[in-house]
């Protein structure tokens, strides 16, 4: 399985779909391992889950509003889309 670092310098806009509390849980402490934090400082896993994040290749992820919910569902070949839980049955 490819680091969350790789998937995050996949392309400009990288996005994260996370299926459940579980996965969600998994992936903020695999990017807190991984030394991602919130562009204010914070730590994934001190901040409630979400099905959706974006993450950065400088090492930030954030958190996906409307807008990036509907980016995330169109076809724009601009946006790389990633299921976690895909990406760990894989491993």
């Amino acid at each position: 399985m490819k680091t969350i670092k790789e998937l995050a310098s996949m392309g400009e806009r990288v996005y994260v779909y996370l299926k459940d509390k579980e996965t969600a849980q998994r992936f903020l402490r695999d990017a807190e391992a991984e030394g991602f934090t919130f562009g204010d400082g914070v730590h994934p896993t001190e901040r409630h889950w979400s099905d959706l994040y974006a993450i950065h290749s400088d090492g930030t992820l954030n958190y996906v509003d409307v807008i990036g919910h509907i980016e995330y569902g169109s076809s724009a070949d601009s946006v790389v889309r990633i299921n976690y839980s895909q990406l760990l049955q894989q491993a």
